[in-house]
């Protein structure tokens, strides 16, 4: 199965909020033995509301399949027990700025010198090494200095970020990338590697098309609103009763729209006849054509559209993504039993393979549930919970 691909793999996981959590998830959905190690108080999304019954749901959605080892990286004995565990690990990830693991003992070079074979993934907000490498960052000020931010919302609008946590969860699926990719690398050349993953790069990796055309003309986009830079029609349009996104920009769509609408006249105007026209007279096509949508109901032109094969969707709200076909036959919730939070409906991997069903995650751990098991394991003697060495 997919889920059992990194089975017998084992991942020390020093990463708090959500890019790191990220990596280490992903990692841990493709079967690889993650423990998470925080501070006894628990790591910084745990105190991140909503909660249930005291539990962050952000935690609880970005920590399923890992165990937790609760350890003060301050006490000498307890930092030792974390360099132990690192060091008989395949893989490290930590979202620490640059040099606070060093300065703890527990940097690449420290663990290397014990298990030269180790993969060291490091997420920073500007990566190891240049002049910004000791700014901290979070997701809504590296969509800000990116220039995403400036690409996104209206016009006319404040500057407007991406409500979900875009660049934290990109960075998290590029680290998970980065390390799989060095893992495949050991597996054929032998030895470690320490991974640079910087939230800032990752932010312009979103952007690779709006940058290229920049680099090319030395133009900076512009905010559009739902629009797309590059084609026309290709947006958000006003029905009677709602709204649809449309990507009706390829020639036989065009055409295929035009007829559904009853607009022929649209195809010989030379505001509209090549794409390039139609993104240069953006504004008035889309009033001619709300002209007509707007006589019709969503779903009516849905259907039509559909039956003409024009690309498009409803502009759905979370209650109506949920009870979409599409969420429903990807299987892309799942119920969980947490032994405090009780049962909850959560995100599920969207990793899977054809005629496999996906594989349900264990519940996020309690902070340090699985101290004692993981510290034992690797050899570190015990007083309850604290490592005896």
């Amino acid at each position: 199965m997919l889920s059992d691909s990194l089975r017998g793999i084992r991942v020390v996981d020093f990463t708090q909020v959500a890019a790191g959590p990220v990596c280490t998830q992903t990692l841990a959905d493709l079967g690889a033995d993650v423990v998470k190690v925080e501070a006894p108080q628990g790591e910084l999304c745990r105190a991140l509301a909503p909660f249930v019954e005291g539990q962050s749901l952000g935690f609880l959605a970005l920590n399923g399949n890992k165990r937790s080892v609760a350890l003060d990286l301050k006490d000498p004995q307890q930092r030792a027990a974390a360099l132990q565990l690192a060091a008989g690990a395949d893989v490290v990830v930590e979202s620490f700025r640059p040099g606070v693991m060093q300065r703890l003992g527990l940097g690449y070079e420290d663990v290397r010198q014990l298990n030269p074979g180790v993969i060291y993934c490091s997420i920073s907000a500007y990566g190891q090494e240049g002049a910004w490498k000791h700014k901290p960052g979070v997701d809504g000020v590296l969509q800000a200095v990116s220039g995403l931010m400036s690409v996104t919302g209206l016009p006319d609008a404040p500057p407007c970020k991406v409500q979900v946590p875009v660049v934290d969860m990109v960075t998290g699926y590029i680290g998970a990338i980065a390390v799989l990719g060095a893992l495949a690398r050991r597996t054929r050349d032998g030895g470690g590697q320490w991974i640079d993953v910087g939230m800032f790069a990752c932010a312009v990796a979103l952007q690779q098309m709006s940058f290229a055309s920049y680099f090319a003309d030395d133009v900076a986009p512009t905010r559009i609103g739902s629009a797309a830079p590059y084609a026309a029609p290709n947006e958000a349009l006003r029905c009677a009763d709602g709204w649809v996104m449309l990507a009706a920009y390829h020639p036989s769509r065009w055409v295929a729209l035009c007829e559904v609408l009853n607009c022929r006249e649209l195809l010989s105007d030379p505001r509209f006849c090549e794409l390039s026209d139609r993104i240069a007279h953006r504004r008035e096509l889309v009033q001619l054509l709300e002209a007509r949508m707007t006589l019709r109901p969503r779903s009516e032109w849905l259907e039509r559209f559909e039956a003409a094969d024009i690309i498009c969707a409803p502009i759905n709200d979370y209650s109506e993504a949920v009870a979409s076909p599409a969420f429903k036959d990807a299987q892309l919730a799942e119920t969980v039993r947490h032994s405090v939070a009780g049962e909850l409906i959560l995100p599920r991997s969207p990793l899977r393979a054809v005629g496999e069903s996906p594989r349900a995650r264990r519940p996020a751990p309690l902070v340090g549930e699985h101290t004692s098991e993981v510290l034992r394991a690797a050899g570190i003697a015990c007083e309850g919970d604290n490592p005896c060495l």
